[in-house]
């Protein structure tokens, strides 16, 4: 019986000590005794340099990863010769340029527009849904009519350049999306500010010459762009069908929960697309699906599907570099 008091003493006390309270848990990450960096900031493709610059230069002063996001994806919206993203990006079958944004904080507040023309910036339209509005998505003419009657400003984002490639394409009309950012892309940027806080944002003009009111990826929240502040942050970019099979960004971030580096995780993500085409026949070779991550220590990691996704990296140990990313192909 002695004994028998005894195990119960040392069970309730085994008890005591393990147990954690479930509002603190949900805050927990495991210390594997690593230093984490911050701030950080690393987005796709070449234009992500520029665009980390102004990401970078709200982190160092102490802004949300929230503005810091914002405004580093302003900048290849707004620049007329970034001809897939924004101001000049390249119009659908019909002429018409039409733009997809979203954006996450730390809190999981989100913001997304899709199938929206005549604004430049619509990764600030996507916030102010975030922000003012009950939804968490507006499309075509509702999120137009939105953005107007918050102040934004409505311009002609076809350029004489694309406005060009439109009518040559209109003599054959094939629509046959090339694998890399020659045809299409998008500014995807993630970071994780110095507060330890995350936030991701996405913005495109989509697929060249698409059909009008396609709309990829990008905007969507999970398959674009995905911040969980427990674990890290990721964005996609390329065909977005692809991503949108496999909740491409959530499932990064599930992988990385398990306990996957960053760069794991994303090659991980893209074996799924793969497999996910074989079942359906898919062909790969024209096909191109890039992730970028970071963790909650302040790694990062990207992987793709074949050789020709880059992006740019800025951090205390990283300088603003280009990075080529591995890939299966």
């Amino acid at each position: 019986m002695a004994t028998r008091r005894k195990f119960l003493k040392l069970s309730a006390l085994a008890t005591t000590l393990f147990a954690v309270k479930p509002s603190k848990a949900a805050n927990v990450l495991i210390d594997t005794g690593r230093k984490q960096v911050k701030p950080i900031v690393i987005s796709t493709w070449r234009f992500g340099v520029e665009a980390n610059v102004a990401a970078w230069e709200v982190l160092t002063k102490n802004g949300r990863a929230l503005d810091a996001v914002e405004a580093g994806v302003k900048i290849p919206e707004a620049d007329p010769q970034e001809r897939s993203v924004g101001l000049g990006g390249r119009p659908d079958r019909d002429g018409r340029v039409t733009l997809d944004a979203c954006i996450m904080d730390e809190n999981m507040n989100i913001g997304s527009v899709a199938c929206l023309e005549h604004i430049v910036h619509p990764i600030s339209v996507a916030r102010a849904v975030m922000e003012k509005t009950p939804h968490v998505m507006l499309t075509g003419d509702g999120a137009l009519q939105f953005a107007l009657a918050q102040g934004f400003k409505k311009e002609n984002l076809l350029t004489a350049e694309s406005e060009a490639e439109w009518q040559d394409w209109l003599k054959t009309s094939e629509y046959k999306p090339k694998a890399n950012i020659e045809n299409h892309d998008t500014i995807g940027m993630v970071a994780l500010d110095m507060e330890g806080n995350f936030s991701g944002a996405c913005t495109t003009s989509g697929m060249a010459f698409k059909m009008h009111g396609r709309v990829g990826d990008s905007p969507i929240i999970g398959a674009g762009l995905y911040v969980d502040n427990e674990v890290g942050a990721v964005t996609a970019t390329g065909h977005g069908e692809e991503v949108i099979r496999i909740a491409g960004s959530h499932t990064v971030i599930e992988l990385m929960r398990q306990g996957l580096a960053p760069e794991l995780a994303c090659k991980k993500a893209v074996e799924r697309i793969i497999n996910s085409a074989k079942r359906r026949n898919q062909s790969l070779t024209e096909l191109q699906i890039g992730f970028i991550a970071i963790n909650k220590h302040g790694e990062h990691g990207a992987f793709c599907l074949q050789k020709g996704f880059n992006y740019a990296v800025y951090s205390p140990e990283i300088n603003n570099q280009l990075f080529d990313a591995k890939s299966l192909f």
